[in-house]
């Protein structure tokens, strides 16, 4: 019953803001609104979706931001030069950083949100070298030719929305029908478990931390296109709404528990939080507050204490 309950509950919460933001504004409720706050939550979506899979081991990644930002840099700055060829190239530089966090993690036995957040100092220092310490603007000539699939529209549904699904169901296979996803479950729920049945439980942690690197640079790649431009600061203020989008969700931070598309209603959940506090009049500072609120109440509903034997 309680499992129940941690399912529905966001999707219920969800259909309350909706009723009540419509409610203050009725123009929320047009077809055209939806798929754009839906468009406009997919950047965030992408880049908690990695994260997804590193909290359900039990860990974090705070690198994120950093990586976008980075990912963003480098596709401005050698889109022009090596075309099409410069968002896989993005896409790796953030492949690169998780896997550069998960080695410190597991290698070196230092916790996970040190060890990220050692690597996002580092991986800010590169887009501030990327970049040259600037924005860089992207030429809308470019952005048309190497860019279409991320801005623009196909019968009528903004092209973020079909990257968002894609890559949603792409990574609900993983996590639901590959072995990889039993694995990244069974580390979350009994980590001791799965070393005594053989795993190499530090190979999994490496795919887990690397994936979350390369949405977080895809995320970027998005960021970027829409934006037109890629900067080091690109993605400041992401980490915490993120982060709050995945536990908000359901995934729980002490692992084993959680989903893709629950982080995606989580996402909706703090995009309409966020559009409620705008039309109020609540600054982007002021937002930073409210979601750090959300995300206690909504670690303190999903955590299974029982894996706590002391909080430190």
């Amino acid at each position: 019953m309680k499992a129940q309950i941690q399912t529905y509950l966001p999707v219920i919460f969800l259909a309350v803001l909706v009723l009540l933001v419509g409610a203050y504004d009725p123009t929320f409720f047009s077809i055209n609104n939806f798929l754009q706050v839906t468009a406009d939550t997919m950047t965030l979506f992408l880049m908690a979706a990695g994260v997804t899979f590193v909290i359900m081991i039990g860990g974090i990644d705070l690198s994120i931001q950093a990586v976008a930002s980075m990912a963003s840099c480098i596709l401005a700055a050698y889109l022009a030069r090596l075309g099409i060829l410069a968002i896989p190239l993005a896409v790796l530089g953030g492949a690169i950083a998780g896997l550069a966090g998960a080695i410190v993690s597991t290698k070196l036995r230092i916790p996970s949100f040190i060890a990220t957040l050692a690597v996002s100092g580092v991986v800010l220092s590169a887009g501030y070298w990327f970049s040259d310490t600037r924005s860089i603007n992207i030429p809308p000539d470019l952005s048309a030719r190497y860019l279409s699939w991320a801005v623009g529209e196909t019968l009528g549904i903004p092209h973020e929305l079909w990257v968002g699904f894609i890559v949603m169901i792409l990574l609900s296979i993983l996590l639901q029908l590959t072995p990889f996803g039993r694995l990244i479950r069974g580390i979350g729920a009994q980590e001791q478990a799965v070393i005594a049945s053989g795993i190499n439980v530090d190979r999994i942690k490496l795919a887990a931390y690397t994936l979350s690197g390369a949405l977080a640079a895809l995320a970027g790649v998005v960021m970027a296109a829409r934006l037109g431009s890629g900067s080091p600061t690109l993605a400041n203020e992401f980490l915490l709404p993120a982060i709050a989008s995945i536990i908000v969700g359901g995934t729980a931070i002490t692992g084993g528990v959680g989903s893709v598309w629950r982080t995606f209603v989580g996402a909706l959940i703090v995009q309409v939080v966020r559009i409620g506090m705008t039309f109020m009049g609540v600054s982007v500072f002021a937002q930073q507050i409210v979601f750090g609120f959300i995300l206690v109440a909504a670690v303190a509903v999903t955590m299974d204490r029982s894996k706590l034997l002391v909080v430190k």
